[in-house]
Order: structure tokens, then sequence, then C-alpha cells
């Protein structure tokens, strides 16, 4: 979903911590943002979770047995359905029960003060859960570009302010099978990023 603006190579160094968090934030935006591919399971199938707090071994077994063609209708039925689906994982609708309300205009001033912006490619609104995690993803992966301090206000404003409640209907929506794990995965992940911004650095 985001681009950056910059031109000059940077060279950042990166903590194994960081690279820990970006990883997490790429694989749900990919996981939210479009039906799960088999690109998507083998990386989730080698991925070594050791000491974590993440249910990682449970998303791991859901995949491994999944049908990815019955993932794509769920991911249909929870996103899109016909009309709409059974979800809008948007952050204007849990903030303010509208699509495309202050909070999108409000996020699209501070993608464009960081030099982020959509590609081409890109249908869904800025706010979209999937392309969130992917902004963040990216701003973890690159915290010379963007600092602590920058990504802990960002996080605040526009993924911690709703997304929990997001991934908690995600557990709970009819048509979540697979999905239900991912909104635990989710659900947990907010949960220790939020002790992460908390911390002094």
């Amino acid at each position: 979903m985001a681009t950056s603006d910059a031109t000059a190579p940077r060279f950042p160094e990166v903590t194994q911590e960081e690279q820990a968090r970006a990883g997490v934030y790429t694989l749900l935006g990919a996981l939210l943002g479009a039906p799960c591919t088999q690109d998507v399971r083998n990386f989730l199938t080698t991925i070594d979770a050791g000491d974590t707090t993440l249910p990682w071994q449970q998303l791991q077994t859901e995949i491994a047995n999944a049908d990815l063609q019955a993932l794509a209708h769920e991911y249909h039925a929870l996103f899109i359905g016909l009309g709409r689906g059974e979800l809008l994982p948007y952050g204007s609708v849990y903030l303010t029960g509208f699509l495309q309300e202050k909070p999108l205009a409000d996020l699209r001033q501070d993608l464009a003060r960081l030099g982020l912006e959509t590609t081409e490619e890109t249908h869904e609104p800025e706010d979209h859960a999937g392309a969130l995690c992917e902004v963040m993803g990216l701003m973890a992966g690159a915290p010379t570009d963007y600092s602590h301090e920058t990504q802990k206000t960002f996080f605040t404003q526009h993924v911690g302010s709703w997304m929990t409640e997001f991934f908690e209907d995600l557990v709970k929506a009819r048509d979540s099978g697979f999905y239900q794990v991912v909104g635990e995965f989710g659900k947990t992940f907010i949960a220790l990023e939020k002790q992460y911004f908390a911390m002094e650095v």
C-alpha cells in the first residue's frame, strides 16, 4: 500500500526486535489485505517461533491444514461479500461508525508528512487494517527513517485506537474459521505493541 519517496539509499542498523516487529506487521498486512496465497503459507510454515507469547503454532497448524480456495471464500465472506462483507476493516468505521470520515483524512495527512503514498495497485482506503499493518511494518523495519516516537504517535492514533476491537470482532465473526486464529494472533500482537510503546526508550 505504501511507498517512501526517499531517494537516497540508507543502511540503518535494524535490531532483531525491530526485524521481528516489522515481519509480524507485514504478515498481518498480507493476511488482511488479500486472500491467503501459497507464498504466505510457505512463509508461515518455515517460521521458527522460538520463545514468544504470540500464538505462532496455532496459526501455523491452521494454515498448514487449510485449503487455499476455502480460505479465499472465507476472506470474501468476511471482508467483501455481496455488497459488503460481515466486517468492515476500516479505522473510520470503528472510530466513527462511518466509512471515509475524519480519521481517514487525518491518516492521509500523516502519511503525506511521513513521505508515504499509496501505489497505483491500491484499491482500498488507507485506513484498511491490512494497509495500516503494512505501513507499520515499513516503519518498524526502517528505524533510521521513522523514529520510535514517530512510530508510537502513528500507532497510537491510527492503529492502537481501534484495531484490538477489530481483531476481537474477527475472532467472533460468524464466517471466521482460519481468520478466527488470525484475530487471536493479531489481538495478542497489538497488546504487545501497546506494551512496547508504553516503555521509555
